[in-house]
């Protein structure tokens, strides 16, 4: 972040901006990520990130890339919003009369950002795989059900997953998952896989913060000046996709606890430990790595787009143009 003073209505609207220009950018890739990390041995429909974009158009339609996006886009501004702003809060009162932090000091910031963050990015990411996911179980339970065989070698045939045009989905939307998840387990329904997510976002911000404000300081102009935005974002993006593939095994595991619905040959699990073992019984430790390049692309663009809309003060600039309060 950079170490200019920025107000907390200013920081809210940099977070903002910056989640909703990020989403729409690289939301198909997120698609993937999770589809990818989703499918288990045995039923596996796709290959690489593009052979599931591709299958992805082929069956659901352009569209079917943006499933879960609304719900992306509703709740990223205070998602991002609140990490940032968190992380600035926490480097703020950490530092000690305006001296440099310490590089445990800038990992216990990055780990109270993490912490908070959960309120919003849990239920977000819950609605979120469940839309995304759907169009892969709905080919998934057609092939099982007119007895095709899965392999890993065996590609899946245009013909075969489009006899009469695209999948016709059948899925709830956002907001009647919400309702029934409400309904039947109350607000801890949406809250499944807490957890897991705390064990994702807080090393992924104890990793990113740090690596971010280091890098960004190679670049500075001078002992004060500011870095320019080019940098900022280069650090934005590296320190993204660092902290993104770091964590990535815990990110498998959070998606296959935050999926509600499976194919009838797939595991489920009961918890983080079940997981694990499951996983690595079933799949072997390479399974924790899948969707690592998606995700790595998802996250580089986000944080980048993030450190540069810091830089330019698009929040300042928009309160700018509010109208002031007369006192």
């Amino acid at each position: 972040m950079a170490d200019k003073q920025i107000s907390l209505p200013a920081k809210l609207i940099n977070g903002g901006v910056a989640g909703l220009i990020g989403v729409t950018c690289v939301f198909p890739i997120d698609l993937a990520k999770t589809r990818l990390q989703n499918q288990q041995n045995g039923c596996r429909l796709y290959t690489s990130m593009s052979d599931c974009l591709m299958k992805t158009i082929r069956s659901e339609g352009y569209f079917g890339m943006y499933r879960g996006a609304a719900v992306n886009l509703t709740l990223v501004t205070p998602e991002k919003a609140i990490k940032l702003a968190a992380n600035d809060f926490f480097r703020f009162h950490l530092s000690k009369d305006g001296q440099k932090l310490t590089l445990a000091r800038e990992m216990l910031a990055g780990c109270g950002a993490g912490t908070c963050q959960v309120i919003v990015t849990t239920p977000m990411e819950m609605l979120k795989i469940q839309l995304q996911d759907a169009g892969r179980i709905a080919v998934l339970n057609i092939f099982l059900n007119t007895e095709y065989l899965f392999t890993a070698q065996r590609k899946l045939m245009p013909q075969a997953v489009t006899p009469g045009g695209p999948v016709e989905l059948k899925s709830p939307t956002a907001m009647q998952l919400t309702r029934q998840l409400l309904k039947e387990k109350g607000i801890a329904g949406l809250y499944k896989g807490l957890g897991a997510t705390l064990l994702r976002d807080v090393p992924f911000s104890v990793i990113y913060f740090p690596l971010f404000a280091n890098l960004n300081n190679l670049g500075k102009r001078g002992a004060d000046g500011p870095a320019p935005f080019y940098v900022s974002f280069i650090s934005g993006c590296i320190a993204g996709s660092t902290a993104a593939v770091a964590v990535n095994p815990v990110d498998v595991i959070k998606t296959r606890l935050q999926s509600l619905t499976r194919g009838s040959q797939e595991d489920t699990y009961s918890g983080v430990i079940d997981c694990i073992r499951k996983i690595l019984r079933h799949e072997g430790p390479t399974a924790f790595l899948k969707g690592a390049y998606c995700r790595a692309l998802v996250i580089a663009p986000l944080f980048g787009i993030a450190q540069v809309v810091y830089f330019l003060g698009v929040g300042e600039y928009i309160l700018s143009y509010l109208p002031k309060r007369n006192n």
